[in-house]
């Protein structure tokens, strides 16, 4: 009976010992946490979904196996910093964000946290990474540079405008996409036939006065790139070529869907689904500097039949058949 009695004790201490081992085992897997930082000033919901597409097919939904802190500047750049620190500050486990002022402003704001930049112009001008192909740090994502973009721009705007000559090309100084772009243009332009009259703009002041500009010197069409200055500014440039009868070629189909001629740049939605790959990866323990910067591989033309008409242009029928979207 002792030795029965012995053996109870063990195998109640055994239990006891098991348990909390039991219990540990079945505690669930911690769930991810990425923190969306973005600007506002692209359609940001339409990019909003196109990652959390990109996220399930690749196994994640939001609310089950992957949680997101959203926070939006709401086209204020300044506020970016104070929502990087809130991020951190709920330390995620990777940060994603839109365009050069957001990375920078996540990059400043952690050295450790994994970023991933869903589109951005420059990297490398910008200092956000060391390289495309070895970025170093903890930065990654994608770019929206290409070097034929430009080129294509003004391609595509003398196709459906044949009787321009002179382009004003919107570039801002402080952005190195943009000053690549104006290089772009003043190397392609010529061999059109197309004189590049270069509009630096900075402030809102300087805005005003390159419209001023632009209508002394008679030029007869515009080119924008993809500079934060010209999306925060979107609604005064398109009132301006409208008003000025000036055909118009944009870096994206924002800016045509809200009255502009044409625009020509990738796909935004399609790079915000790669996005979602890099966050698999980083979560799967990859680390940042080892994964590449990736450039565009999808390209949008997208032309507005109804701003054409209001600008007494006729679009060729082989010029809208390239189109990936027609606007009526």
């Amino acid at each position: 009976m002792w030795c029965s009695t012995i053996g109870c004790i063990v195998t109640l201490t055994l239990s006891l010992l098991a348990a909390p081992l039991t219990a540990d085992a079945q505690q669930p897997a911690k769930v991810p946490t990425v923190g969306w930082l973005s600007d506002g000033m692209q359609a940001g919901q339409h990019l909003h979904e196109a990652f959390l597409h990109g996220l399930r097919d690749l196994g994640y939904v939001e609310g089950q196996n992957l949680v997101i802190e959203r926070r939006d500047a709401e086209g204020q750049l300044a506020r970016l910093p104070d929502l990087a620190a809130q991020l951190v500050g709920l330390k995620v486990d990777l940060m994603v964000t839109w365009g050069v002022p957001g990375t920078n402003a996540a990059k400043r704001s952690t050295n450790s946290i994994p970023i991933v930049m869903a589109s951005a112009g420059d990297p490398v001008g910008t200092g956000l990474v060391a390289s495309l192909a070895r970025p170093g740090g903890n930065v990654t994502g994608l770019s929206t540079m290409h070097l034929d973009i430009t080129g294509k721009q003004l391609q595509l705007l003398k196709e459906a405008a044949p009787k321009i000559s002179r382009v004003a090309v919107l570039y801002n100084p402080t952005f190195s996409a943009s000053v690549l772009g104006l290089r772009e243009a003043q190397a392609t332009g010529p061999a059109l036939g197309l004189a590049i009259l270069p509009m630096e703009v900075r402030t809102s002041d300087e805005l005003e006065a390159q419209f001023a500009v632009m209508t002394s010197v008679n030029v007869d069409a515009l080119l924008t790139f993809g500079d934060p200055f010209n999306t925060i500014h979107q609604r005064r440039i398109l009132d301006f070529a409208a008003k000025s009868q000036l055909p118009a070629s944009y870096r994206w189909r924002e800016f045509v869907e809200a009255g502009g001629l044409m625009s020509y740049g990738p796909s935004l939605a399609d790079m915000y689904r790669r996005a979602a790959t890099y966050v698999h990866k980083i979560l799967q323990g990859a680390k940042p500097a080892d994964l590449p910067v990736e450039q565009p591989i999808k390209f949008e033309l997208i032309i507005n039949l109804k701003t054409a008409a209001a600008l007494g242009l006729t679009i060729p029928p082989a010029f809208l058949f390239q189109a990936d979207e027609v606007i009526k």
